[in-house]
């Protein structure tokens, strides 16, 4: 197996875990949207994104490190998403 693609195993066996942690306790979801709509008002800045970060380790079960040099790519995905969700919210308003 090339580094590539153990790289996307680990990314993909990431994720599922991951996915499997929304579905035991969907209020994951709501919680991280919550903390990133508050912590997004001030613009998307790294040190906000550590914030998100942090405040979802504190507040649920998923746990992102607390130095944006050790995110996963599976962090920053999710980091990414929740991101991208409260701009277009924002957009609609």
């Amino acid at each position: 197996m090339s580094g590539s693609e153990i790289q996307k195993t680990r990314v993909i066996n990431e994720l599922r875990g991951f996915i499997r942690k929304l579905l035991q306790d969907p209020k994951i979801l709501e919680q991280s949207l919550t903390i990133a709509r508050q912590q997004l008002t001030d613009g998307n800045s790294p040190a906000a994104m550590a914030r998100i970060a942090n405040e979802i380790s504190d507040t649920t079960s998923v746990h992102i490190p607390e130095d944006p040099a050790e995110h996963s790519e599976a962090d920053k995905l999710f980091l990414e998403l929740l991101r991208e969700v409260v701009q277009e919210e924002q957009a609609l308003y």
